[in-house]
């Protein structure tokens, strides 16, 4: 799949999940489970509740993401 197939969206998370997974609520209202990118992983990244983040969403299954990106807030 092509890197041009995801749909980025900004976006807050609202809940903390078990397993790394994260309830996300996107700008537009919808609200989305994802888990972190292996690079966010990778360099131990932490995500809490009320952070401002990106999230990439395939269109086979838009309730379902990735958090890219989380803003230096």
């Amino acid at each position: 799949m092509a890197k041009e197939d995801h749909i980025e969206m900004a976006g807050t998370v609202i809940d903390t999940l078990p397993n790394t997974m994260f309830r996300v609520q996107l700008d537009n209202g919808h609200i989305v489970t994802a888990h972190i990118s292996g690079r966010m992983r990778k360099n131990y990244i932490r995500i809490l509740t009320g952070d401002k983040v990106k999230v990439e969403l395939t269109p086979y299954d838009l309730s379902k993401g990735r958090i890219i990106f989380r803003d230096k807030n």
